[in-house]
Protein backbone atom coordinates (compact mmCIF):
# COMPACT_ATOMS: atom_id res chain seq x y z
CA UNK A 1 0.00 0.00 0.00
CA UNK A 2 1.07 3.42 -0.29
CA UNK A 3 1.61 5.97 1.29
CA UNK A 4 -1.22 8.17 0.55
CA UNK A 5 -4.01 5.07 0.63
CA UNK A 6 -2.35 4.37 3.88
CA UNK A 7 -2.88 8.10 5.34
CA UNK A 8 -6.47 7.66 4.04
CA UNK A 9 -7.35 4.51 5.74
CA UNK A 10 -5.65 5.55 9.03
CA UNK A 11 -7.86 8.68 8.98
CA UNK A 12 -10.80 6.02 8.20
CA UNK A 13 -10.15 3.59 10.98
CA UNK A 14 -9.33 7.13 13.17
CA UNK A 15 -13.30 7.70 12.60
CA UNK A 16 -14.35 4.30 13.22
CA UNK A 17 -13.10 4.61 17.08
CA UNK A 18 -13.86 7.34 19.86
CA UNK A 19 -10.03 6.57 21.13
CA UNK A 20 -7.53 4.30 18.50
CA UNK A 21 -3.85 3.69 20.05
CA UNK A 22 -1.15 3.90 17.58
CA UNK A 23 -0.33 -0.02 18.42
CA UNK A 24 -3.18 -0.63 16.64
CA UNK A 25 -2.46 1.03 13.62
CA UNK A 26 1.23 -0.24 13.34
CA UNK A 27 -0.30 -4.06 13.72
CA UNK A 28 -2.81 -3.20 10.78
CA UNK A 29 -0.84 -1.82 8.39
CA UNK A 30 2.50 -3.47 9.40
CA UNK A 31 4.47 -0.52 9.66
CA UNK A 32 6.82 1.08 12.66
CA UNK A 33 4.75 3.10 15.56
CA UNK A 34 7.75 6.06 14.01
CA UNK A 35 5.86 5.63 10.84
CA UNK A 36 2.54 6.07 12.15
CA UNK A 37 3.28 8.86 13.97
CA UNK A 38 4.90 10.71 10.63
CA UNK A 39 1.49 9.95 8.79
CA UNK A 40 -0.83 11.10 11.61
CA UNK A 41 1.31 14.26 11.49
CA UNK A 42 0.46 14.11 7.27
CA UNK A 43 -3.29 14.38 8.38
CA UNK A 44 -2.54 16.85 11.09
CA UNK A 45 -1.19 19.46 8.58
CA UNK A 46 -3.07 18.39 5.69
CA UNK A 47 -6.06 20.44 8.20
CA UNK A 48 -7.68 17.01 9.93
CA UNK A 49 -8.23 18.07 13.53
CA UNK A 50 -6.38 14.62 15.10
CA UNK A 51 -5.99 14.93 19.33
CA UNK A 52 -3.49 12.72 20.40
CA UNK A 53 -2.60 12.26 24.05
CA UNK A 54 0.60 9.85 25.54
CA UNK A 55 -0.27 6.88 26.32
CA UNK A 56 -4.32 7.08 25.45
CA UNK A 57 -3.97 7.38 21.45
CA UNK A 58 -5.56 9.45 18.74
CA UNK A 59 -8.93 10.54 18.46
CA UNK A 60 -10.53 12.93 16.07
CA UNK A 61 -12.42 16.37 17.10
CA UNK A 62 -15.99 16.03 17.74
CA UNK A 63 -18.37 16.81 14.60
CA UNK A 64 -15.47 15.97 11.66
CA UNK A 65 -16.61 13.88 9.29
CA UNK A 66 -15.33 12.38 5.82
CA UNK A 67 -17.54 13.41 2.75
CA UNK A 68 -19.22 9.70 1.93
CA UNK A 69 -17.00 6.92 1.71
CA UNK A 70 -16.53 4.93 -1.41
CA UNK A 71 -16.29 1.83 -1.16
CA UNK A 72 -13.49 -0.72 -3.65
CA UNK A 73 -15.00 -3.44 -5.34
CA UNK A 74 -13.26 -6.30 -3.59
CA UNK A 75 -14.72 -4.45 0.00
CA UNK A 76 -18.09 -4.32 -1.61
CA UNK A 77 -17.54 -8.12 -2.47
CA UNK A 78 -17.00 -8.84 1.29
CA UNK A 79 -20.26 -6.93 2.18
CA UNK A 80 -22.47 -9.63 -0.44
CA UNK A 81 -20.52 -12.65 1.12
CA UNK A 82 -21.09 -11.71 4.79
CA UNK A 83 -24.68 -10.95 3.87
CA UNK A 84 -25.01 -14.06 2.54
CA UNK A 85 -23.75 -15.55 6.08
CA UNK A 86 -26.00 -13.25 7.97
CA UNK A 87 -29.22 -14.52 5.83
CA UNK A 88 -28.38 -17.88 7.08
CA UNK A 89 -26.73 -17.78 10.83
CA UNK A 90 -28.50 -14.71 12.37
CA UNK A 91 -31.90 -14.02 13.64
CA UNK A 92 -35.00 -11.90 11.76
CA UNK A 93 -33.93 -8.43 13.02
CA UNK A 94 -30.42 -8.96 12.90
CA UNK A 95 -30.98 -9.76 8.70
CA UNK A 96 -33.69 -6.37 8.62
CA UNK A 97 -30.73 -4.76 9.71
CA UNK A 98 -27.98 -5.54 7.81
CA UNK A 99 -30.28 -5.29 4.84
CA UNK A 100 -30.66 -1.46 5.34
CA UNK A 101 -27.30 -1.53 5.84
CA UNK A 102 -26.66 -3.44 2.67
CA UNK A 103 -28.87 -0.82 0.74
CA UNK A 104 -26.39 2.14 2.31
CA UNK A 105 -23.70 0.38 0.70
CA UNK A 106 -24.84 0.01 -2.35
CA UNK A 107 -25.89 3.60 -2.98
CA UNK A 108 -22.53 4.93 -2.16
CA UNK A 109 -21.57 2.90 -5.07
CA UNK A 110 -20.39 3.52 -8.65
CA UNK A 111 -23.13 2.21 -11.50
CA UNK A 112 -20.41 -0.07 -12.53
CA UNK A 113 -19.69 -1.79 -9.08
CA UNK A 114 -23.32 -1.95 -8.59
CA UNK A 115 -24.01 -4.13 -11.51
CA UNK A 116 -21.14 -6.19 -10.38
CA UNK A 117 -22.58 -6.73 -6.94
CA UNK A 118 -25.41 -7.95 -9.25
CA UNK A 119 -23.96 -10.34 -11.04
CA UNK A 120 -21.69 -11.43 -7.91
CA UNK A 121 -24.93 -11.64 -5.98
CA UNK A 122 -26.45 -15.20 -8.00
CA UNK A 123 -22.23 -16.75 -7.29
CA UNK A 124 -22.31 -16.86 -3.49
CA UNK A 125 -24.28 -18.85 -1.79
CA UNK A 126 -24.42 -20.50 2.05
CA UNK A 127 -25.57 -24.09 2.09
CA UNK A 128 -26.58 -25.56 5.33
CA UNK A 129 -25.36 -28.74 6.62
CA UNK A 130 -27.85 -31.52 5.16
CA UNK A 131 -26.52 -33.88 8.23
CA UNK A 132 -27.13 -31.31 11.14
CA UNK A 133 -31.13 -31.38 12.27
CA UNK A 134 -32.51 -28.12 10.64
CA UNK A 135 -33.40 -24.90 13.49
CA UNK A 136 -35.08 -21.96 13.04
CA UNK A 137 -33.28 -18.68 13.85
CA UNK A 138 -35.96 -16.95 13.46
CA UNK A 139 -36.75 -16.10 16.78
CA UNK A 140 -32.95 -16.24 19.15
CA UNK A 141 -33.25 -12.74 19.78
CA UNK A 142 -29.73 -11.82 18.75
CA UNK A 143 -30.37 -8.04 18.90
CA UNK A 144 -32.53 -8.06 22.14
CA UNK A 145 -29.20 -9.11 23.88
CA UNK A 146 -26.93 -7.18 22.34
CA UNK A 147 -28.84 -3.93 23.09
CA UNK A 148 -29.21 -5.45 26.07
CA UNK A 149 -25.91 -5.59 26.77
CA UNK A 150 -25.47 -1.94 25.53
CA UNK A 151 -27.36 -0.93 28.07
CA UNK A 152 -26.48 -2.84 30.82
CA UNK A 153 -30.21 -4.44 31.49
CA UNK A 154 -31.10 -7.75 33.47
CA UNK A 155 -32.82 -10.68 31.20
CA UNK A 156 -35.33 -12.57 32.21
CA UNK A 157 -34.94 -16.15 30.80
CA UNK A 158 -37.25 -19.26 30.90
CA UNK A 159 -34.56 -21.84 29.66
CA UNK A 160 -35.00 -26.14 29.13
CA UNK A 161 -31.54 -27.57 30.18
CA UNK A 162 -31.51 -30.53 27.77
CA UNK A 163 -28.66 -32.42 30.45
CA UNK A 164 -31.31 -32.90 33.15
CA UNK A 165 -34.25 -32.17 31.00
CA UNK A 166 -35.28 -29.41 33.62
CA UNK A 167 -37.17 -25.97 32.89
CA UNK A 168 -36.33 -22.78 34.76
CA UNK A 169 -36.75 -19.09 35.34
CA UNK A 170 -33.40 -17.58 35.68
CA UNK A 171 -32.41 -13.39 36.00
CA UNK A 172 -29.00 -12.92 34.41
CA UNK A 173 -26.65 -10.11 33.25
CA UNK A 174 -25.54 -11.13 29.72
CA UNK A 175 -21.62 -10.45 28.82
CA UNK A 176 -21.23 -11.38 25.33
CA UNK A 177 -22.86 -14.32 22.34
CA UNK A 178 -20.70 -16.55 19.88
CA UNK A 179 -21.38 -18.98 17.40
CA UNK A 180 -19.95 -22.55 17.70
CA UNK A 181 -20.78 -25.42 16.11
CA UNK A 182 -24.31 -24.69 14.35
CA UNK A 183 -25.12 -22.60 17.52
CA UNK A 184 -25.77 -19.18 18.96
CA UNK A 185 -24.68 -19.00 22.57
CA UNK A 186 -25.32 -16.35 25.34
CA UNK A 187 -22.23 -16.03 28.07
CA UNK A 188 -23.73 -14.47 31.37
CA UNK A 189 -23.63 -13.76 34.81
CA UNK A 190 -26.43 -15.76 36.19
CA UNK A 191 -28.43 -14.43 39.29
CA UNK A 192 -29.56 -17.72 40.48
CA UNK A 193 -26.65 -19.35 40.41
CA UNK A 194 -24.08 -16.33 41.30
CA UNK A 195 -21.76 -17.05 38.81
CA UNK A 196 -21.09 -16.96 35.06
CA UNK A 197 -23.22 -19.44 32.74
CA UNK A 198 -23.45 -20.34 29.05
CA UNK A 199 -26.86 -20.41 27.69
CA UNK A 200 -27.34 -22.34 24.41
CA UNK A 201 -29.98 -19.76 22.67
CA UNK A 202 -32.18 -22.58 21.02
CA UNK A 203 -33.03 -23.61 24.37
CA UNK A 204 -34.27 -20.28 26.15
CA UNK A 205 -38.13 -20.68 25.41
CA UNK A 206 -38.88 -16.98 25.90
CA UNK A 207 -36.66 -13.99 26.69
CA UNK A 208 -38.12 -10.72 28.42
CA UNK A 209 -35.85 -7.48 28.65
CA UNK A 210 -36.65 -6.40 32.22
CA UNK A 211 -36.49 -2.72 33.05
CA UNK A 212 -33.56 -3.62 36.04
CA UNK A 213 -30.00 -1.88 35.21
CA UNK A 214 -27.17 -4.16 36.63
CA UNK A 215 -23.71 -2.26 38.23
CA UNK A 216 -21.26 -4.95 37.65
CA UNK A 217 -18.42 -4.81 35.70
CA UNK A 218 -17.93 -8.50 33.90
CA UNK A 219 -14.91 -9.14 32.19
CA UNK A 220 -14.87 -9.13 28.47
CA UNK A 221 -15.91 -12.38 26.83
CA UNK A 222 -12.79 -13.05 25.16
CA UNK A 223 -11.19 -13.27 28.19
CA UNK A 224 -14.18 -15.51 29.75
CA UNK A 225 -14.09 -17.75 26.60
CA UNK A 226 -10.48 -18.08 27.15
CA UNK A 227 -10.42 -18.77 30.93
CA UNK A 228 -12.93 -21.30 30.25
CA UNK A 229 -10.93 -23.00 27.94
CA UNK A 230 -7.82 -22.70 29.85
CA UNK A 231 -9.72 -24.25 32.76
CA UNK A 232 -11.35 -27.59 30.51
CA UNK A 233 -9.12 -30.64 31.35
CA UNK A 234 -8.09 -31.07 27.65
CA UNK A 235 -6.48 -33.82 26.74
CA UNK A 236 -4.06 -34.81 23.75
CA UNK A 237 -4.95 -37.60 21.03
CA UNK A 238 -2.82 -38.52 18.87
CA UNK A 239 -3.98 -40.82 15.98
CA UNK A 240 -2.02 -42.82 12.80
CA UNK A 241 -4.95 -43.00 10.09
CA UNK A 242 -5.18 -44.56 6.68
CA UNK A 243 -5.07 -41.61 4.02
CA UNK A 244 -7.71 -43.47 2.40
CA UNK A 245 -10.95 -42.96 4.44
CA UNK A 246 -9.97 -38.85 5.39
CA UNK A 247 -12.10 -37.88 2.77
CA UNK A 248 -15.36 -39.20 5.12
CA UNK A 249 -13.98 -37.03 8.16
CA UNK A 250 -15.94 -33.86 6.82
CA UNK A 251 -16.71 -31.33 9.54
CA UNK A 252 -16.67 -34.36 12.01
CA UNK A 253 -13.08 -33.88 13.09
CA UNK A 254 -13.16 -30.33 14.18
CA UNK A 255 -16.15 -31.06 16.61
CA UNK A 256 -14.11 -33.61 17.94
CA UNK A 257 -11.28 -31.29 18.33
CA UNK A 258 -8.60 -31.48 15.39
CA UNK A 259 -5.54 -29.37 16.03
CA UNK A 260 -3.08 -30.49 13.04
CA UNK A 261 -2.58 -33.23 10.92
CA UNK A 262 0.89 -34.35 9.01
CA UNK A 263 2.64 -37.26 7.09
CA UNK A 264 3.74 -40.24 8.83
CA UNK A 265 4.16 -42.24 5.79
CA UNK A 266 2.77 -42.76 2.25
CA UNK A 267 -0.18 -44.57 3.51
CA UNK A 268 -0.46 -42.74 6.85
CA UNK A 269 -1.28 -39.42 8.20
CA UNK A 270 -0.55 -38.47 12.13
CA UNK A 271 -3.64 -36.48 13.32
CA UNK A 272 -3.67 -34.59 17.05
CA UNK A 273 -6.85 -33.69 18.55
CA UNK A 274 -7.70 -31.92 22.40
CA UNK A 275 -10.51 -33.36 23.88
CA UNK A 276 -12.25 -33.00 27.28
CA UNK A 277 -13.96 -36.32 26.84
CA UNK A 278 -11.90 -39.16 25.97
CA UNK A 279 -15.23 -41.65 26.60
CA UNK A 280 -17.48 -39.44 23.83
CA UNK A 281 -13.83 -39.46 21.60
CA UNK A 282 -13.82 -43.11 21.83
CA UNK A 283 -17.22 -43.41 20.51
CA UNK A 284 -16.61 -41.20 17.39
CA UNK A 285 -13.11 -43.43 17.02
CA UNK A 286 -14.98 -46.48 16.34
CA UNK A 287 -16.58 -45.49 13.58
CA UNK A 288 -13.23 -45.64 11.89
CA UNK A 289 -10.87 -47.78 14.38
CA UNK A 290 -10.74 -50.47 11.84
CA UNK A 291 -8.55 -47.63 9.45
CA UNK A 292 -6.89 -46.08 12.16
CA UNK A 293 -4.36 -46.73 15.26
CA UNK A 294 -4.01 -45.03 18.78
CA UNK A 295 -0.68 -43.29 19.20
CA UNK A 296 -1.55 -42.09 22.45
CA UNK A 297 -3.10 -41.63 25.62
CA UNK A 298 -3.29 -45.01 26.85
CA UNK A 299 -6.55 -44.04 28.56
CA UNK A 300 -8.12 -43.48 25.25
CA UNK A 301 -7.32 -47.40 24.65
CA UNK A 302 -8.52 -48.65 27.84
CA UNK A 303 -11.94 -46.19 26.55
CA UNK A 304 -11.96 -48.29 23.58
CA UNK A 305 -11.99 -51.76 25.09
CA UNK A 306 -14.35 -50.91 27.75
CA UNK A 307 -16.74 -49.79 24.50
CA UNK A 308 -15.72 -52.72 22.29
CA UNK A 309 -16.23 -55.22 25.28
CA UNK A 310 -19.56 -53.85 26.17
CA UNK A 311 -20.96 -54.03 22.75
CA UNK A 312 -19.57 -57.64 22.29
CA UNK A 313 -21.26 -58.93 25.51
CA UNK A 314 -24.75 -57.20 24.12
CA UNK A 315 -24.29 -58.56 20.78
CA UNK A 316 -23.00 -62.29 22.13
CA UNK A 317 -26.57 -61.84 24.65
CA UNK A 318 -28.58 -61.13 21.53
CA UNK A 319 -27.61 -64.16 19.60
Amino acid sequence: MNRIDRVTAILIQLQSKRVVKAQEIADRFNISLRTVYRDVKALDEAGVPVIGEAGVGYSIMEGYRLPPVMFTRDEATAFLTAEKLVEKLTDVSTRKNYGTAMLKVKAVLRLTEKDYLEDMEQHIEVIENQYVPKRSNDTIHLQQVLQSIAAKKVLQLDYFANHNQQQSNRDVEPVGIYYLGENWYMVAYCRLRKDYRTFKFGSITKLTVMDVHFEKQHPSLKSFLNKVSKEKNLQTVVLLIDKNVLPYFGDQKYYNGFVSQKEADANTIEMTFLTGSLIGFARWFLLFGDHAIIKSPQALMDEVKVALASISKKVNAAN
